[in-house]
Parts: structure tokens; sequence; C-alpha cells
């Protein structure tokens, strides 16, 4: 992991102080709301529709159980006792007090954290593979490609007042677990004929008002120009991105009307400046940052074989979790575990000051002291003995962190929504709340298998509504919350983005038009193993569409 060198240490304590004078200028008038709004949004805070929110920085979902401490210390003192983990791997305490919040970033400081770049038109939070440095299907270790762009990133004087705010993913497996095609810029690690490292490069991807998939740009740029060919997209972009237009501005937007070949040219003319000068990843470099990634040095556990055989069979809730939230380890002897933090019934993405309490301790007695965020909003422990996954079950289920739903129809994510959001047309958490009640027996969810529903509260997708296998997105319609699904997204290595079914509903509804959609994908698929993304695809849209709107279709006509 990641550890501040005398510059990190000296950059986040000049920068708290700095806020902390700005703050206290805000606070006794002499800075109007219009000038401090870019000021506080560069230090990660948002005002919402009733407080401050801040965002807290989780560099590639990385932090050690000393870091969950300090953010169950700061929900417990400065917040209403929770943090919300978001789908860019960060966190968010929705109610901060603004005369806090310099306190705040000093004591995140204090185990090397903080709110820089989480808002703002620049480089944003660079995120990665949750399971990245553990799991068995992983060419190598993307962390610290990511690492690197952070430390080149950050308050790059370039690149901090971009068009508009940029967001860069980087996977190191062929299964796309960071949903890379829908960044800015995605990376991909990979090894080429001769078993040198580098990266697929994608370029222009994004949700919001205009989803739209990335295009490869590079199929394979070797390592040591990473930060050149960057540098060369960042400047191409910097040029020719719309800064007249708000809702035309983001880099994929560039790319669909300049053309991918044209763009492609201008990023590789540029790069020819750059490649082989002082931006060259010298390899002794890429080795030092990969060093702070090494894998633990994890012990033979073979005794975990059988034990887990046994455990499994005297106990059927802990067998159902290990099937779904646990996942093959690069050591045979381990696993990867999913803590979801979507209970049945609660809000997607919250975790209490006791319960990061806990993950704290247990990653810290069972993980090797590692934690992941993921994009999908729940917390990983990456490097578990099969051995300990009895009594770590026992000790997450009672603090109801033991929910067996990875991947199911339960494991939903959603935005903060109207609830808090000042850009929100409609709720999120309550329609996420109620779909999670409706579909909450394991039996059923286990037959359904894998169906990934996202929900967003307005256009800006915060809820990646777009690559939800079911997607509702929350618009107003004459002062109505009404709710528009789309089938058949995907943010995977095969990403697509979801179709318009239809006309929108109403949020009674919603859950029933969720239920006829499932009930659909039951009837027509060919086998128990075939995926809902897998039946819709072959099926298409229209068994769905006549299957929610059939009966209006026939009194119209």
């Amino acid at each position: 992991m990641y550890r501040y060198d005398e510059f990190d240490h000296a950059f986040v304590a000049s920068r708290v102080e700095q806020f902390r004078d700005q703050v206290g200028r805000r606070l006794s008038g002499e800075l109007a709301e219009d000038a401090f709004k870019p000021l506080r949004l560069m230090n990660g805070l948002y005002l919402q529709l009733h407080a401050y929110m801040l965002r807290v920085a989780i560099p590639y979902g990385t932090l050690s159980g000393r870091q969950m401490r300090m953010l169950a210390h700061i929900a417990r003192k400065y917040d209403r006792g929770y943090g919300h983990f978001t789908t860019r791997q960060n966190i968010q305490f929705n109610w901060p007090k603004l005369a806090d919040v310099p306190d705040i970033l000093a004591e995140l400081a204090s185990v090397e954290m903080h709110a820089l770049q989480t808002s703002g038109n620049c480089i944003r939070n660079v995120t990665a593979d949750h399971f990245a440095g553990a799991a068995a299907d992983e060419v190598a270790d993307p962390r610290p490609y990511a690492e690197i762009l952070r430390q080149w990133s950050s308050v790059h004087p370039e690149f901090s007042y971009l068009p508009r705010k940029f967001k860069i993913a980087v996977t190191g497996a062929e299964r796309d677990r960071a949903a890379i095609q829908v960044h800015d810029i995605g990376l991909h690690v990979k090894k080429n004929d001769s078993g040198a490292l580098g990266f697929a490069v994608y370029v222009g991807g994004g949700q919001g008002r205009t989803p739209l998939i990335a295009k490869k740009i590079r199929d394979f740029l070797p390592e040591e120009d990473l930060l050149s060919y960057t540098t060369a997209i960042m400047r191409v972009y910097n040029l020719h991105g719309r800064r007249d237009n708000k809702y035309k501005a983001r880099i994929k937007i560039l790319v669909h009307e300049t053309g991918i070949e044209e763009l492609t040219r201008q990023v590789e003319e540029e790069f020819a400046h750059l490649k082989g000068g002082e931006l060259n990843l010298p390899d002794a470099d890429i080795q030092a940052i990969g060093a702070y990634f090494a894998p633990p040095a994890l012990p033979d556990r073979p005794e975990g074989w059988g034990q887990l055989a046994s455990w499994k069979k005297q106990d059927e809730g802990f067998s159902r979790w290990v099937s779904q939230n646990v996942q093959p380890h690069k050591h045979p002897d381990y696993g990867m575990v999913t803590v979801s933090l979507k209970p049945i019934g609660g809000i997607p993405g919250d975790a209490s000051h006791e319960q990061m309490d806990l993950i704290a301790e247990l990653a810290e007695e069972y993980a090797q002291d590692e934690i992941r965020i993921s994009h999908e909003q729940n917390v990983i422990l990456p490097h578990v003995a099969l051995a300990d996954l009895e009594p770590l079950y026992r000790a997450l289920d009672a603090h109801n962190l033991g929910t067996a739903n990875a991947g199911l129809i339960t494991d939903i994510i959603a935005c903060p929504g109207l609830d808090y959001c000042a850009l929100a047309n409609a709720r999120a958490i309550p329609v996420a709340q109620e779909i999670s009640t409706r579909f909450g027996s394991y039996e059923r969810q286990a037959e359904i298998g894998e169906l990934k529903i996202k929900i967003s509260g307005c256009i800006n997708a915060c809820g990646h509504h777009h690559v939800g296998h079911i997607g509702l997105l929350g618009v107003e319609k004459k002062g109505t919350e009404l709710y528009q699904i789309t089938l058949g997204g995907s943010g995977d290595e095969n990403t697509s983005i979801g179709e318009i079914i239809g006309r929108g509903f109403e949020p009674n509804k919603v859950t029933d038009a969720i239920e006829t959609i499932v009930n659909t994908y039951l009837g027509l698929r060919l086998s128990p193993e075939e995926t809902f993304l897998q039946a819709y695809r072959r099926a298409g849209p229209q068994p769905f569409k006549d299957a929610l709107y059939g009966d209006a279709k026939a009194e119209a006509a």
C-alpha cells in the first residue's frame, strides 16, 4: 500500500492550513459564497440540499484498517454516525459543519488521506479493479499505475482547469471490473507477444446526459510511455474541449464530434513530441512504486479446505454467503471477500461508524490489513484464508454485514438522489429499498441469478444506470417523479449502454415493473444458467416491452 513521502505530507498539510484560512474568512463574512465556492470545491466540499457534503478520496479504492478507523471516527465525531461509499470508490459525509471541515481534513491528513480533486474540472480520483493484487485472473496489479497517475495528476498546473471533470480507470485482468470503457480514459494492463507489460488505451467513454462507450486508440502502449501518452490525450482535450457549453464539454463529445481517427491522429502527433522525454517512466521508478503494492506473504493454510466443507454443511446461511460473496484468490488457500453494504431494505453504500470500526478490526485480523472499496459500493477484504471465513462471517453477520447478495438483484447501486443532492430530480434510495425488500428472499435471488440494478436520481448518472442490466433514471415531469427504465446495459469487458424500454413509471409502480421484467426473463430464458443479460441480448427488448406495456397498447387499439 502506498505511503506518503515527505513531499506528500508537507503538501497535504499546507493545503489543510490554506483551507482553514479560507473557511475562517467565509465564516467571518470576508469571503462571499460566490468567491468561496471554487475554493471549497477544490477541497472536496459541496453544498447539498440540506447541508455541506465532504467527499474524501480513496485512491484506487485501497485503504488500511487505520484509515478505515479514521473514517469511522469522522462519522462519529463530525457527522451523524455514518458515511456513504460511492461509485468512484470514495466516501461522502453528508452532514459536516463548515467550521469543522478544516479539522476533519487535518485528521484525515494524519492517516495519509485527503479530499483533493474529488470535485472540480480536474483529473478526479483514479479508480481500479477492487480485486487488484489478489484476483486469480490478473495479468498485473493495476494499482501501481493508478498511483503513478495520481502523483502525476495531483494539482497538475496544466490540467487543473480542464473544460470539465476527467475520470481515469485502470484494470489488470481480462474481466473488466473497473468499467474502463465508460471513462474518459480507460487503461487495460496487458502483455504483448514478448511478455512486456503495457496498456490497451480507451478514450471518450462516459455516462450522464450523453452516454458513450470509449474507443480503443492504442492496442498496446509500452509501460514506459504511460505518462507521455496520457499527457498527449489531455493536451488535445484541453485545447479542443468545449468550454462554452458544460453539457458538451467532456472528452466523449470531442471524440464524437471530431471522429476517433482524427482525434487519434492528433494524440499520436502530440505523443511524438513527448515520447522519450522527461515524462518517460524509468523502470526503476515503476519498480519503486510497485514495491509499495507487493502482495503480502500469505502462509499456506490447507486446513481451510476441509474446515470450509464442514462449516458449509452445518450452516446454510454461511454456505450461501461463501458461494455468493467469496471469489477465488491467486493463492488457493485464500479467498476475496465482498462485504455487502446492501442489507435487505437498507441504503446502498451506507456504513455506520460501528460497522467501519468492525471492518477495520477484521481487516487487521483476517485480511492482511487491506481493505478495498468497489465502484459497486461494497467493501472488499482481499486476502482472507479459507480457514478464517467462518469466524469472519459470524462477526460480519452480527453487525448486519453478512448479506449473501453480491452480484444479485438486491446488490443495487444507487446515488443519494433527491434525499440529499441538489441536482437530483427524483429519489433513488427509497426505490432501491423497496426493490430490495420485494426481492429479499435468498431463494428467489438465487433463482434469478446475476442481475445488476443501478439507479440514478438525475441525468448525471452517478448511479451508473446506463450500464445496469436494469437501469432506473429518476426524472421530473410536471412536478411528479417518474422513473425511466433501461435494459441491457453492462460495464464489463463487453460494455453496452442500456436501451430505454418505454415511458416512465410512477414511484409506487416501479417495483411492480421490475417484477414484470424479472418474470419475463424467467419465462424466456433457455436454461437456469442463462443470465438476464444473456437472455436480453438474445431475445431483444420486445418481449419486455410487451410485458410492460402490452395492456396499454391493447386499450389504445
